[in-house]
């Protein structure tokens, strides 16, 4: 804590001492913000040339590696395999972005599932008459 303070005193009075030997002027302001901005620009250029080398030199190591692999399966009379892109069905993420069902395709389920139990439940009668009969 006392650090903290000793040094909040200091750099207080330093800054003074630069305002003081700099003359105050506020013009340095404009030229500070325009050679930041221009800073700034450079150092997103550099980032960006960076990842083209990078990018670049990705690319010529796959293109080697493709090469390589080519040689080792003329030698050995390998074919390449073809990838297969299969248009799977996506399923939705969201259970709640489903297609809704209209009220049409709602009533048919509901016959469905009613027919579904009568007969099952006839069947299940049939057997068991037929099964007590023939006792």
């Amino acid at each position: 804590m006392a650090a903290f303070i000793a040094k909040q005193m200091v750099g207080n009075q330093l800054s003074a001492v630069k305002d003081a030997a700099g003359g105050g002027d506020g013009g340095d302001d404009g030229d500070d913000k325009e050679k930041a901005e221009e800073e700034e620009r450079e150092r997103q250029e550099a980032i960006k040339e960076a990842e083209d080398r990078r990018k670049e030199k990705h690319r010529k190591m796959e293109e080697e590696r493709e090469k390589m692999r080519q040689d080792i399966r003329d030698k050995y009379n390998i074919k390449k395999k073809e990838e297969i892109v299969e248009a799977a069905p996506q399923e939705e993420p969201n259970p709640l972005m489903r297609k809704k069902k209209t009220p049409e395709e709602l009533a048919a389920e509901a016959e469905q599932e009613e027919l579904d139990d009568f007969t099952t439940t006839n069947l299940t009668l049939i057997l068991t008459l037929t099964a007590t009969l023939s006792v």
